[in-house]
């Protein structure tokens, strides 16, 4: 099997002859760097990065993050607005001196307001997301660096996003990345030129606080008549969005990710002597974990695992991978029914993660149906992807999966495919598009990006 080539990702498009910057605006109007502003979710932070990526200001970027309190009584308060949970854990922390016993909850650890974002856990140097802070930033280095970029996701940093835009119009061009999402995001254990974009975390209203939105198609599903007669009337206004899709809403169909091909091409290097030798063809399995919208346990497990037997004869190797969200049950499960195959190896979770590796050097991917990042990195590849589990999906899920097979992206997986047998299709370049979106956006004010 022919490995499939990605195309670039769009950069932009400075004159061959390399005109200074006075002659198309000076330096009022390129931006050379960007700021995210994350919420310390992987899978929501990835989407930020991978965009500003394919922007090309990767190495010109500076990571933020929005943090909660978390612990005791914290995990009562994240359905609050940020400011107002950090408010409120102030005044009881205050009340009763961070009591053990009166505001943690048993078995449970009261976490303090955290003081240095990051610390703790490798990320002294993440910075926190100030409003005040990046505001001045912005204003005093305008004139010798021209403006932000600002591009943000996750519920908890739409009031930073949007103020930042509010108090730094003249200098910001906020990309941003920030918006109200449909649903909470469940913690796991673990204008004019502030451009902002909001792809993933999309808001149900007010969209004119942005320049730009992103969001995947499915997030506009609430809006169908289908949806409608799901949701009580009065819940609707929480968990709809208020109006269709504009002029400034780019649709996608998955995630955003830093997955391109040059990414690939460096993985497939830097993965070469472990993956080059392995016997043909390689079958990579990403296993997730059940979620609000699909649900399943080891009842998925066992049909994985039975489906996976199945085509062993036409696999040459199998990769298994876990998430942190996969339930103990369920990858104990599959351990015991294939970890002493020959063919099968089965990471253990360890460092270094061989995902891009797994991405890279696969002929062939079986994902669960629960994970949209996941399967957006796989269908960017070109190659075979199979679902298992997308009939255990509901709401919008319904929606993303269909999508999907109707784009000729996916299969089901049923167990009676001969892995051998290859197809392909143009690949899923979300990031890439969304990109070419940021860059029209741009020249409609008269700005441009030079990486």
């Amino acid at each position: 099997m022919k490995p499939i080539r990605l195309p670039e990702p769009p950069g932009s498009s400075p004159s061959m002859g390399g005109v200074p910057d006075i002659f198309e605006g000076g330096v009022y109007g390129v931006i050379r760097r960007a700021v995210i502003i994350g919420n310390g979710f992987p899978a929501s932070e990835n989407q930020s990065i991978g965009l500003v990526r394919a922007l090309g200001l990767s190495e010109k970027q500076t990571l933020y993050r929005v943090t909660r309190p978390t612990g005791g009584i914290n995990e009562w308060l994240h359905w609050l607005p940020l400011s107002v949970h950090k408010k409120l854990y102030y005044i009881i922390s205050q009340i009763f001196g961070y009591s053990r016993i009166l505001i943690a909850r048993r078995g449970k650890k009261l976490g303090p307001l955290p003081r240095e974002n990051g610390s703790g856990v490798g990320l002294a140097s993440v910075l926190d997301a100030d409003v005040k802070s990046i505001v001045r930033m912005a204003k005093e280095t305008f004139e010798k660096d021209g403006p932000l970029l600002v591009v943000a996701s996750g519920r908890d940093t739409i009031s930073i996003a949007s103020s930042i835009k509010r108090l730094a119009s003249d200098n910001v061009f906020v990309v941003q990345v920030c918006a109200l999402p449909f649903h909470r995001q469940r913690r796991m254990k673990k204008q004019a030129p502030y451009f902002c974009f909001s792809k993933i975390q999309h808001p149900r209203s007010h969209l004119e606080r942005f320049d730009l939105v992103i969001t995947p198609q499915h997030d506009y599903y609430p809006l169908s008549p289908l949806a409608r007669e799901q949701v009580p009337r009065f819940l609707r206004k929480w968990i709809t969005p208020q109006e269709p899709p504009d002029g400034h809403v780019v649709l996608t169909v998955g995630s955003l990710h830093q997955v391109d091909s040059s990414a690939l091409r460096s993985a497939a290097n830097a993965w070469h002597d472990e993956f080059a030798p392995l016997p043909r063809p390689l079958l990579v399995v990403n296993i997730g974990g059940p979620t609000r919208y699909c649900r399943y346990s080891t009842d998925l497990a066992k049909q994985l695992s039975a489906s996976l037997h199945n085509v062993l004869t036409s696999c040459g190797s199998v990769r298994i991978s876990f998430s942190r969200r996969t339930p103990e049950k369920f990858s104990n499960f599959v351990r015991k029914e294939l970890g002493d195959d020959p063919k099968v190896y089965i990471w253990d979770g360890q460092e270094p993660n061989p995902h891009m590796g797994h991405l890279a050097w696969a002929d062939a991917f079986i994902v669960t149906a629960d994970s949209v990042s996941m399967l957006s990195e796989a269908c960017s590849t070109g190659k075979p992807v199979y679902v298992i589990g997308a009939e255990r999906c509901t709401w919008k899920f319904v929606e993303f999966h269909k999508k999907l097979r109707e784009k000729g992206l996916v299969r089901p997986f049923t167990g009676l495919e001969d892995m051998s047998e290859s197809w392909s299709y143009p690949p899923l370049n979300d990031t890439a598009e969304a990109a070419t979106r940021v860059h029209k956006a741009l020249a409609e004010r008269g700005w441009r990006l030079r990486p």
